[in-house]
């Protein structure tokens, strides 16, 4: 009886999702029309609670220059903390600044540093995720939280599948990622749940100049294009 009423209630609730399989298209539309039109980038990732003259907002300031500088353009996620550090770095470079917005908590606006004509402000995480994967030549990505690791660990998992071409994937801060890095080689390697050529995806590296190198030599003999 329980079982039927739950039922019953299941069944009687009206939505509206095939409609919204309409707004989805269009986000992926204009992302597709305005990421297509911007060339090479590199995104950044990071927490979004770390405030200006704090240790890794500052680095991260310094890796956006340097990349930019190097000819790539920045891609963060729209908001404040590494986020706005990154666009901040691409804008000193006099390079290319890229923010794919969203509202979350943390996050309630735009940081200031994202060129006027390359702010994208989507609703669906999923939409946006697309959005840095295919258009990434590379993800650096700076100490966060869970935002942070959810991009870290979808990169790994669709090159390592197979389902994009490789790019670099490089963490800045050996002492904030040393702890991770030991678990995936005991929990995941040691265990045999990933093989030991999947380490050799992520690159451990504390400079700016580190990840500009990584990131040229990766594509030295490499085109620059979409990742699928």
């Amino acid at each position: 009886m329980r079982k039927e009423q739950h039922t019953k209630g299941w069944n009687e609730i009206k939505t509206n999702d095939s409609w919204a399989i309409f707004k989805i298209m269009g986000e992926f539309v204009n992302g597709f029309e305005k990421m297509s039109a911007i060339g090479p980038c590199v995104s950044i990732f990071g927490s979004a609670r770390v405030r200006p003259g704090q240790p890794y907002y500052d680095l991260a300031v310094k890796v956006a220059q340097r990349v930019a500088e190097a000819g790539y353009g920045i891609i963060t996620g729209g908001g404040p903390g590494i986020m706005e550090a990154g666009n901040k770095g691409a804008n000193l470079a006099g390079g290319i600044s890229v923010g794919l917005n969203i509202d979350l908590p943390f996050e309630q606006h735009d940081n200031p540093f994202i060129d006027d004509d390359k702010s994208l402000d989507f609703d669906y995480f999923f939409v946006r995720k697309v959005m840095f994967v295919k258009y990434s030549q590379g993800f650096v990505v700076m100490p966060g939280g869970f935002g942070t690791l959810d991009e870290f660990f979808e990169a790994l998992t669709l090159i390592q599948t197979n389902k994009i071409h490789k790019f670099p994937i490089i963490l800045v801060g050996t002492e904030f990622w040393k702890g991770l890095i030991d678990w995936i080689k005991k929990a995941l390697l040691e265990e045999g749940n990933i093989s030991s050529k999947d380490l050799d995806l992520i690159k451990l590296v504390d400079t700016e100049d580190e990840v500009v190198n990584i990131i040229d030599e990766f594509y030295r003999k490499r085109d620059l294009s979409p990742n699928f």
